[in-house]
Order: C-alpha cells, then structure tokens, then sequence
C-alpha cells in the first residue's frame, strides 16, 4: 500500500470496493436538531423599542401624521406626475391617495 492509499483515520485499512454495502458505515456527517426560542428575546426588543419611543408616543398619532405626510405627498402633482402617479396605482404599485386638492 503507497502513501496516497493509506485510509483517512477512523475509516477502516481495506479499499471501498471491498467494503460491504454503504449502509455498513456510519453517517459521515450526522445531523443534530437545533431548536433555538427567540420568543423571550423579541419580549425584551420590544420592550427596548417601546422604552426608547417613550411614554409620550401615540401610536394613533403617528398613523394619522403619515397618512397626512402621504396626502401631501401625492397631490398638487403636475399634469405629467399625475400620468405617471395613475399608471402606479393602476399597475398596483402604488394606493390610491390624496384628493389633489392640498397645496403643492
């Protein structure tokens, strides 16, 4: 036997081909079942984020200030803005919003 026909260790001396079938060897690389709770880990995020926005925040408030900023954003648009603003939303890729009646 040369030196490029030693086994690896742990594997037995005699070549592949003499081996019995491959079931008679044992999994290589075994898996292992990871089961990870990150339950009590997004608990304390949460909690992190709602301390750092802090007693004031008003959620309602602040739903109600980005529909506003939305609005704004979308009317007073030009006659071409418009064009493409309505292709958006027909398409799906934007909501319908605005009434294009606030100022530009």
């Amino acid at each position: 036997m040369s030196s490029h026909d030693r086994a690896l260790p742990g594997e037995p001396d005699e070549p592949a081909a003499e081996s019995g079938p491959a079931t008679d060897r044992p999994d290589p690389s075994p898996t292992v079942d990871l089961d990870v709770d990150l339950s009590s880990h997004e608990l304390l995020r949460r909690a992190h984020v709602l301390d750092a926005l802090g007693p004031d925040w008003d959620p309602v408030a602040a739903l109600r200030g980005e529909e506003a900023a939305y609005e704004l954003l979308y009317s007073g648009l030009s006659a071409d803005q418009q064009r493409v603003y309505d292709e958006l939303v027909s398409a799906g890729v934007l909501p319908r919003r605005g009434g294009g009646d606030a100022a530009a």
